[in-house]
């Protein structure tokens, strides 16, 4: 079983999160915040109603600034004022679908933003570590369905991803050029899907499940057969923890990390995963397949290897790809019956760290 991270390593540090009111900033503030970590936040303002964010409240941050990553100015002001000791860099603009939209907007925010950040991080005293958090699609995927693993090429057949790779790029530049020689260590994370309570977002998979349910409508999918390394959000965000406490110390030995379900895990499909979130929530299997309908490219299968994580983290997943199902489901059906969202990721946390 992985690792958790040190509560007496993260007591008393402080930490500028970026994207700290998106979904999975809000689930990593509130961990933080319960480990005694002093939590600074930047980001917009959440980008659905309801947000977790909202529903769990802000008390958990020491500091906030609601703000655009490219707002330079603005963004040197919360970082002098907090002197982070370590930046986990979260906030983008996170959406395949929408980068096709909006694709100067996607690579100005993902990689402009990481820019801007690792810019104004530069003249920090107290700062020993960066993470930057990308993704598992900035691999130069050739549909092979082989799990990727760190050395693997970077590209992207959508903005989103090339977005995300070329932010890959831009943060070991900086690293390079700038941070190394300070002793400031930098590392980059590429998490699989997560799944998880309190995700509202546009064109995600639980979030469409619980607003077709709650609509009483059947869910549309584009892509039933597609593959992704389904992870729980608790299981990605200790792996990011992990990393930073050995990015803080020296102590890892490499500068990207892939974290995700084992590749001796049988690969779940998406139309399972809807089928499985919908028996969990009492719900009827009610989906229709539209993935003959006109709409732009995504990979239909990706796997991610973790095992640079593994050996450098003591880091593996610490919930099976069906148990991550089950308590994302567990969590809206909760949610929906009335129970409070902020006791609701309390609960999942307690629960993650003792083993339950």
């Amino acid at each position: 079983m992985s690792r958790l991270p040190d509560q007496r390593f993260w007591s008393g540090k402080r930490v500028f999160l970026t994207g700290h009111t998106g979904f999975k900033g809000t689930w990593a503030r509130l961990w933080l915040s319960r480990l005694g970590a002093e939590v600074t936040g930047y980001a917009l303002s959440p980008a659905t109603v309801p947000s977790l964010h909202q529903l769990a409240g802000s008390t958990s941050l020491a500091a906030e600034t609601i703000a655009d990553i490219r707002d330079g100015t603005t963004l040197a002001k919360a970082l002098d004022d907090c002197n982070p000791d370590i930046i986990l860099h979260m906030a983008a603009q996170p959406l395949v679908r929408r980068s096709y939209l909006e694709p100067v907007d996607t690579f100005d925010v993902n990689v402009m933003g990481t820019v801007r950040l690792l810019e104004a991080a530069r003249s920090l005293e107290a700062l020993k570590a960066i993470l930057v958090i990308t993704t598992d699609k900035v691999y130069s995927n050739d549909e092979s369905g082989r799990h990727f693993v760190e050395t693997d090429r970077l590209g992207g057949h959508d903005p989103y991803s090339g977005s995300k790779a070329a932010a890959e790029i831009a943060t070991a530049t900086y690293r390079d050029s700038f941070f190394r020689s300070k002793g400031v260590h930098v590392g980059t994370a590429r998490g699989g899907n997560v799944l998880g309570g309190g995700d509202f977002s546009e064109d995600r998979l639980v979030p469409d499940i619980v607003r077709a349910a709650i609509a009483g409508k059947i869910l549309d999918i584009r892509s039933p057969l597609a593959t992704r390394p389904w992870q729980h959000v608790l299981d990605c965000l200790n792996g990011y923890f992990l990393f930073c406490e050995a990015l803080h110390s020296g102590a890892v030995p490499v500068e990207s990390l892939n974290f995700g379900p084992s590749p001796d895990e049988a690969q779940i499909p998406v139309g399972v995963v809807a089928s499985s979130v919908q028996t969990a929530m009492g719900l009827g299997q009610t989906w229709q397949d539209t993935s003959a309908a006109d709409k732009p490219r995504e990979m239909h299968a990706l796997g991610l290897d973790p095992a640079e994580a593994s050996r450098c983290l003591s880091w593996r997943a610490r919930l099976s790809q069906a148990d991550a199902i089950d308590w994302a489901a567990r969590w809206y059906d909760q949610w929906r019956r009335g129970e409070d969202a902020l006791s609701l990721v309390t609960g999942q946390i307690d629960a993650f760290t003792k083993g339950a």
